[in-house]
């Protein structure tokens, strides 16, 4: 057996077999452990580096520096942040000599075939410590070129966010570089600049440049960020102000440069037709307050001016939410169309786009709020919990994350909130899912802008199931239990891509095409589970039958090439590039399979056509998983190896599906179902799940071998690993509703038993 915790600091030591608290200790645990952190909002510079489609900072010199001449260095600066110790790979495709330095170790240094070769890409191991990593890009420039491209491997997964250094730049997202050079700056003998330091400090002129000249600063606030319209055009501008207790009314006062709305709390407090100034008293209220204000420019001018009084004492005005590298306190975004009429609850916020419109006043996309400095955005960022080269997150906060293992947690969040009636547990649920939808259209549009998203990584830049099945199931399961529309702005989208763009074999089944990858031309069990649920639960929320029907179709393809007979379980992958399976019977595998086959069955008509071949591929499979299961109650890492370790996971989704079985009639508990359901589920609380709700024995995200041994030994266990988290919760509401389901049944037979004597 294999041991994860002494038994006296088990759950079940503690709360025996009441499923309640084992699930209140889970869910709380998690929500305590993953507190509601926004996204983080950051000013960039959009004449900085940017990214390209693959994550990579493009770190093209020669665009950057046309000055610089051959033999000429420059320097690229940034910080990383890491809240513990974590690795990952980095990529490093060199355009010229570079030279790579972290925490002023140099880790890479290219050479004359990685200079010369298109295309040249290195793999550089990066262990990052925890709080801040300075690194630092040397590049020389030669006829072949000058600078590189750099970034994490798989960096929708494993983000890599780049945090400006220096005092001034605190806070600012991006790089910095040099201009040209003559000579190194870095040659062994000087360190690097003290990033805490003012940059005039070093020496050096830091870009892109995020403070106003002079002559700029005289400008009026519009036309310094946005120039002079030739057609008029509108801009708002976003402020905050803190009212101090006890005033009766403010004052405000100022001037403008052409027709002015101002609101404040979304009540308008003044209108002006033309330029102007205007002296207005309103209300106090008391708190915190927000100020909107519409000012409309044309060839004479644009710009406005509001000052805030309370009892004669001028009012500090203060940016209208926390922006880290922010300079002043008003947020901007134009040029706008000035006809469109201004509704202030929807333009105060930082989820909404707005409707751009050029100097000549033509629809020119959209556009978002800007900062009073140069070129400088506002951008949210996604900087909670950064995965490692094994998956894990450490202490960091998952909340707004997109991937597929929180889509399960997610899940597992709401099925349990419902189970236990906690509006709590849902409301988290609801936000961590909302944090992502409703930033949706502003992701793309950040990706489009800025290269690559800096939220939403994954749903942005769908190219396999994992990119959107799971957590889109999640996202539809929070629709079906609300009834809020909300939840199905981007379901449309992810069957789009399931039922028309996503990858097939000849007869229709799913796989993994990949090109130039590992795993290309590959099949995986996961890939039910990343299809199926999210299909039947789109089908629930549209009435979309053909989804229903794919989904069966998939489990039906998926089994031909992957179950083995003998054994009565699936191998993990089939490899096209070799023409077979890899039969290896990997537990979670198994478990994402026949999970996601018991809720095809709940929602699938008995008289469809597949139900019968879905019905009894499900009977097979719980009768090969069955067989298998060891004397704790849990099965194997790799199901057929008696030496593989007894992994948590694939037992919490067997339990959940033997439970469902033996539920909706599917599995005779006579045959042993429930008994092995029951016996997975105490194995779990005895061993795997500890009385503070931490969960153990779940394997890290998995790749995929021929050998056994790659998944026995290579793939070790984590505690509290996102893949295992919510799957818990769900098997412990199964096994609650299956014991409950035969109470009832008890209670009727009894009762049934009874009246029969008395009659």
């Amino acid at each position: 057996m294999t041991a994860y915790m002494e038994p006296r600091e088990s759950a079940h030591y503690w709360f025996g077999d009441d499923e309640r608290r084992i699930l209140e200790v889970l869910s709380g645990r998690y929500a305590g452990a993953n507190p509601p952190v926004p996204f983080a909002l950051r000013a960039f510079a959009k004449s900085g580096v940017l990214q390209t489609r693959e994550g990579q900072y493009d770190m093209d010199l020669s665009a950057k520096l046309p000055e610089a001449a051959d033999g000429d260095y420059a320097y690229v600066y940034g910080l990383v942040w890491s809240d513990d110790e974590r690795s990952i790979d980095g990529i490093m495709e060199p355009l010229g000599p570079v030279r790579l330095y972290v925490n002023e170790e140099q880790l890479y240094r290219s050479n004359a075939v990685d200079e010369m070769k298109p295309g040249a890409r290195a793999v550089i191991p990066l262990l990052l410590r925890k709080g801040w990593n300075a690194v630092l890009v040397e590049a020389r420039k030669t006829e072949a070129g000058f600078g590189c491209r750099f970034g994490a491997d798989e960096a929708k997964v494993r983000i890599m966010q780049v945090l400006a250094p220096f005092a001034g730049r605190e806070g600012s997202a991006g790089w910095v570089f040099t201009g040209p050079m003559k000579s190194q700056l870095f040659d062994g003998e000087r360190g690097f600049p003290d990033f805490k330091q003012a940059e005039e400090e070093t020496g050096i002129t830091w870009l892109p440049r995020v403070k106003w000249k002079e002559e700029e600063l005289k400008l009026p606030n519009c036309e310094r960020l946005f120039g002079r319209p030739v057609q008029p055009a509108a801009a708002y501008g976003w402020s905050g102000l803190s009212v101090p207790a006890g005033a009766d009314t403010l004052m405000l006062e100022g001037s403008v440069l052409g027709p002015t709305v101002i609101w404040l709390d979304g009540r308008k407090v003044a209108e002006l037709e033309a330029a102007g100034s205007y002296r207005t008293e309103v209300p106090a209220g008391s708190g915190s307050r927000q100020l909107l204000v519409r000012s409309i420019g044309g060839s004479g001018g644009w710009g406005f001016e509001v000052n805030v009084y309370s009892g004669g004492r001028l009012l500090p005005l203060e940016l209208p939410a926390a922006v880290h590298g922010g300079e002043g306190a008003w947020l901007y975004a134009g040029p706008l169309d000035p006809a469109v009429e201004t509704d202030p609850a929807a333009v105060c916020t930082m989820d909404a786009l707005y409707a751009a419109v050029d100097s000549e006043g033509r629809a020119a996309g959209h556009t978002y709020w800007m900062v009073d400095a140069p070129q400088s955005a506002l951008r949210p960022y996604y900087e909670n919990a950064m995965l490692s080269n094994k998956w894990t997150t450490g202490s960091a906060t998952n909340y707004g994350r997109w991937d597929y293992p929180l889509g399960v947690t997610m899940y597992g969040l709401l099925r349990t909130a419902r189970e236990l009636d906690r509006k709590d547990l849902e409301d988290y649920a609801l936000g961590h899912i909302r944090s992502c939808t409703d930033m949706y259209e502003y992701s793309l549009w950040d990706r489009d802008q800025y290269g690559f998203p800096s939220v939403n990584h994954q749903l942005v830049l769908i190219k396999m199931l994992d990119n959107c099945g799971s957590f889109g199931s999640a996202m539809l399961e929070a629709y079906l239990q609300t009834g809020d529309d909300h939840f199905l702005r981007i379901a449309d989208v992810i069957a789009d891509f399931m039922l028309c763009r996503l990858e097939r074999r000849e007869d229709g089944a799913f796989y993994r095409l990949c090109p130039g990858d590992y795993a290309a031309d590959t099949m995986w069990a996961d890939d039910l589970y990343m299809s199926a649920p999210f299909l039947i639960r789109y089908a629930a929320a549209t009435g979309n039958r053909e989804a229903l029907d794919e989904a069966g179709r998939q489990f039906l393809h998926y089994k031909r090439y992957l179950f083995m007979e003998q054994e009565g379980v699936m191998s993990h992958v089939f490899d096209f590039k070799y023409g077979k399976a890899t039969r290896v019977p990997w537990g979670r595998g198994n478990g994402w399979c026949l999970f996601s086959l018991s809720e095809l069955l709940e929602k699938l008509p008995d008289d469809h056509q597949d139900w019968e071949a879905l019905l009894s591929m499900f009977r097979e499979l719980c009768a090969g998983v069955a067989a298998l299961q060891a004397d704790s109650g849990l099965w194997r890492q790799v199901l057929n190896q008696p030496d593989a370790y007894e992994e948590a996971s694939c037992t919490a989704m067997f339990a959940y599906a033997f439970a469902r079985g033996v539920r909706f009639g599917w599995l005779k508990g006579e045959d042993g179902y429930a008994a092995a359901a029951l016996k997975a589920w105490k194995g779990l609380t005895g061993g795997a799940i500890d009385r503070q709700g931490n969960v153990h024995g779940v394997c890290s995200g998995s790749r995929y071998s021929f050998a056994p041994d790659y998944y026995m030994y290579d793939l070790r266990t984590v505690v509290n690993d996102n893949h295992g988290i919510g799957i818990m919760m769900l098997a412990g509401v199964e096994i609650r509703r299956m014991k409950s389901a035969a109470a009832r049944d008890e209670q009727g037979a009894e009762e049934r038993a009874e009246h029969s004597d008395a009659n």
